[in-house]
């Protein structure tokens, strides 16, 4: 036990070491700014009225995504 009260022993190894650095923070992945219509064209429309009945799943965000248009305009539907 004597030799475990020398001043080597009395620390663990890591705060040995020299001061460590902050930890910087990523931001992580960032979306791009997508420009999504708030009208309807002639095109989109008839897109809408054909292949949105045939999802599975019919929300705004995912109309909002597969017809690029907004998500004021998707709740409107």
């Amino acid at each position: 036990k004597e030799g475990t009260s020398s001043p080597l022993f009395s620390k663990p190894a890591k705060s040995r070491g020299g001061k460590q650095r902050k930890k910087k923070w990523s931001k992580g992945k960032e979306k791009e700014k997508v420009n999504n219509m708030v009208l309807f064209d002639k095109s989109t429309y008839d897109k809408l009225l054909s292949e949105a009945p045939k999802y599975k799943l019919i929300t705004p965000s995912v109309l909002s995504d597969c017809l690029r248009i907004n998500g004021s305009l998707a709740r409107k539907i």
